[in-house]
């Protein structure tokens, strides 16, 4: 089914749009779109990427072999010009997606992917709702000079998107009757995130907190109404983070001016807390991750290590379930403290009895990683240049600043420092071998066999254009 240059204009600018602003958000992502114009045309799948590989029986079931797409979805003509879509979701593994039926498009499901550090799925599926409407407005226009603006316009729609996810967590909770200013509080974080005071970054958690609840808080110290540092002066609210720094207390304000400091407990319902780390820091909704923030901008993660491929390959292991929790926890909590002092470094598991000799610093007698002292001595020691020696089966610390030899081959790669290709060259001769490499720019690799199985896998490129999109049909017997 040939479709016109004007319809393919649309598709292309609202999901490159949608696309390349996820991938600033969340990191690479891959979006694809099921729809379908007129009520009773066949549904279209646009896919560049091939995002939806793999789901084929369930997308068969739920477009082809059932109504269930169509459920709770009101008729075609039912569709008012202000109506919200009515949106459904279609759970997929590893995906995120939401989709409903708006005036001038009948259906739409967008998809995108589900990072394993996602804080929450709640402002991606916002996004994707606007990536919806939009399609629906740039369907209804002839301006085609209009779409890159459109494009650009959903490419930047990240505090959009958390906006609309907490004004409709908090109204779920309080009702629509609110009195903080979400956009506000947004731009507020962004700005003291980015102001520094006498050369050191924000620290400390800054509370805002639904106005008729602040009687619920326990006040240490309350500010006159006459002296209260307004939210938008952001270098005062800075100076005044310095009073909670490194402590369990919380500067609270109303979402218009800073009313005092709070002890320790929990902050009322629908109440918003940002978390000051220096150059970076999380947004909280009672208690909940919604993002972080770092360098002037929002992201998805959750800022805690990827380490599922090592969950992966831990499996291939035998042995006891515990002894693998152990050993995961343990290389979890050495990742985690590399990561959040900025040091690289890199940690052997050795899967054999009796562990493997290597050169480096051995210990008299291996260190049991079951305790807090003995893991916080062995994060210290993990700074040191070389590799922790980590016997997999009894999760004891054999060594460290061990050395990582191997023979060069083929499946180096020149764009990583020593530490990377150390690991390669290593586990390549080692293959039982599994080694966890920490850069000190945060990212982790979990190497067996002389490959990188955390690196992201290359993806077709995304055309420049949209060629007609297949039936979902004629797709399913690709």
């Amino acid at each position: 089914m040939s479709l016109d240059r004007h319809t393919l204009l649309c598709l292309h600018s609202a999901m490159e749009g949608l696309r390349l602003g996820l991938c600033k958000f969340s990191g690479p992502s891959r979006t694809a779109l099921i729809y379908a114009k007129h009520a009773g045309d066949p549904f279209m799948v646009v896919d560049p990427q091939g995002l939806l590989r793999g789901h084929e029986p369930r997308l068969r079931e739920y477009y082809l072999d059932t109504d269930e797409w169509c459920q709770g979805l009101p008729h075609p003509e039912q569709v008012a010009f202000f109506d919200q879509t009515k949106a459904k979701r279609l759970g997929l593994a590893g995906l995120v997606s939401l989709g409903g039926r708006t005036r001038n498009v009948a259906y739409q499901m967008w998809f995108t992917e589900h990072h394993a550090d996602l804080c929450a799925p709640g402002p991606t599926r916002r996004w994707l709702e606007l990536a919806m409407l939009q399609l629906s407005h740039n369907m209804s226009t002839e301006d085609v000079l209009s779409l890159d603006t459109a494009a650009n316009m959903l490419q930047g729609m990240a505090p959009h998107a958390m906006h609309d996810f907490i004004v409709d967590e908090r109204a779920r909770v309080l009702g629509p009757d609110t009195r903080l200013r979400v956009s506000n509080i947004l731009d507020a974080v962004i700005q003291i995130s980015k102001t520094p005071e006498e050369g050191a970054w924000a620290r400390g958690k800054l509370a805002f907190v639904e106005p008729s609840r602040l009687s619920k808080l326990h006040f240490l110290a309350r500010f006159p109404k006459a002296e209260r540092p307004r939210l938008d002066n952001c270098k005062h609210v800075r100076k005044m983070l310095q009073t909670v720094e490194r402590s369990p207390l919380t500067l609270i304000t109303d979402g218009e001016h800073v009313t005092g400091i709070a002890g320790a407990g929990p902050l009322p319902e629908a109440s918003l807390c940002a978390q000051f780390n220096g150059r970076h820091g999380m947004l909280l909704l009672d208690g909940l991750p919604v993002c972080s923030f770092s360098d002037g901008a929002f992201q998805s993660t959750n800022r805690l290590p990827r380490l599922v491929f090592l969950e992966e390959a831990l499996l291939e292991w035998h042995m006891e379930q515990d002894q693998r929790d152990r050993l995961y926890q343990a290389v979890s909590r050495i990742v985690a403290s590399a990561g959040e002092q900025r040091y690289g470094c890199a940690l052997i598991l050795d899967p054999y009895m009796p562990p493997l000799p290597l050169s480096g610093h051995c210990l008299e007698h291996p260190l049991p990683l079951d305790s807090d002292e003995h893991m916080a001595l062995a994060a210290r020691l993990s700074k040191v240049d070389g590799a922790l020696h980590i016997g997999g089966v009894r999760c004891h610390l054999q060594g460290f600043a061990c050395l990582m030899d191997g023979a060069g081959f083929s499946g180096e790669d020149r764009a990583r420092g020593a530490r990377y290709n150390s690991a390669l060259r290593f586990t390549h001769a080692n293959p039982e071998i599994l080694v966890v490499v920490v850069s000190s720019d945060r990212p982790v690799s979990v190497i067996q066999r002389g490959v990188d199985l955390s690196k992201p896998p290359v993806w077709p490129a995304v055309p420049s254009t949209l060629r007609s999109p297949p039936s979902l049909s004629e797709w399913l017997e690709g």
